[in-house]
């Protein structure tokens, strides 16, 4: 199976640099029309400058790819509106959104103000909202559309000092869980990117001999994947350094605990049995973790409800 994005359109949020410059240059390679989206701000935020989207959209060009750069803010919804159709007037669809663009501003939860907390959620979850939003009509009216979400270990596991950037990369998993189910019947195909690897964000974090082995160039792969015609959908997909795997959430068997049994002092007796991974499953959605609660329930009564598994 050859990979190929021959009359597709991406938009690539953040590429001027790291991450999302590989993954735009990525894309072009292999055929796609790119609009390179990058505000040209330092890693907190600060500055705006179009000089690294333009530098990329000549990269592409200069390998005889097609590609356009666009500024907007993320977190603004004019300028996300103005982006996407600009890249409609251009080139008359949109099928591949990579949201990658994100700052940090690194305290403990201690010392960080509720202003720095705010901006990091803004631009990474209402940003990948807001791009998400953007695109999803016309995704739905042409029965196509292939997202990621970039989330992190910072989101999935946490990370000192990054209470403001783990919240919102946690938040990537459950946006991704409800546009997966939204978007299936127009077989738009939501996944979440979680990497790590040697970038502005990071080059401060890690030894030299790991920045030489965590290049974008190692992850993008994956995201090519991710967005291609065959990709899965509802993946988060761990990438660094050229290794991948797949994280998932499960949710143990349990324990019910009916009437005057159900007390705190018979969950904490029961704390062992309610989280043996024996038995745990993946959920498919909100709805059946309730229906999985209440059959138990009816089970432990002698009663049968109106629905199964």
């Amino acid at each position: 199976m050859t990979i190929d994005f021959d009359g597709r359109v991406a938009i690539v949020t953040g590429a001027g640099t790291g991450l999302g410059r590989s993954h735009a240059l990525g894309l072009a390679a292999r055929g796609a029309r790119v609009v390179v989206n990058d505000l040209g701000v330092s890693t907190d935020g600060q500055g705006q400058s179009s000089e690294a989207a333009g530098s990329v959209v000549e990269e592409i060009r200069a390998s005889g790819g097609v590609a356009m750069a666009h500024g907007a803010d993320v977190s603004d919804e004019a300028g996300v509106a103005d982006m996407v159709a600009r890249a409609m007037e251009a080139w008359g669809r949109i099928d591949i959104l990579v949201n990658n663009a994100g700052i940090l501003r690194d305290k403990t939860f201690a010392k960080m103000t509720l202003d720095d907390f705010r901006k990091v959620v803004d631009v990474h979850l209402m940003g990948s909202a807001t791009c998400c939003h953007a695109v999803w009509p016309i995704m739905r009216a042409q029965k196509y559309g292939r997202i990621v979400l970039t989330a992190s270990g910072s989101g999935l596991y946490g990370n000192f000092g990054q209470s403001n950037y783990g919240a919102a990369k946690a938040a990537m998993v459950g946006l991704m869980n409800v546009l997966h189910i939204e978007g299936a019947r127009d077989d738009i195909r939501v996944n979440t990117l979680a990497p790590t690897a040697a970038t502005r964000m990071t080059e401060n974090l890690l030894p030299p001999e790991a920045l030489d082995l965590l290049a974008p160039e190692t992850i993008t792969p994956g995201l090519l994947y991710l967005v291609s015609d065959d990709a899965p959908s509802r993946v988060i997909l761990g990438a660094g350094a050229g290794s991948f795997a797949q994280t998932r959430i499960y949710e143990t068997e349990g324990v019910t605990l009916l009437d005057g049994d159900n007390t705190p002092e018979a969950v904490a007796a029961a704390f062992d049995r309610i989280t043996d991974p024996h038995g745990q499953q993946e959920l498919g959605d909100a709805f059946t973790q309730t229906r999985k609660y209440a059959r138990k329930a009816a089970e432990a009564r002698g009663l049968t409800l109106p629905w199964g598994d």
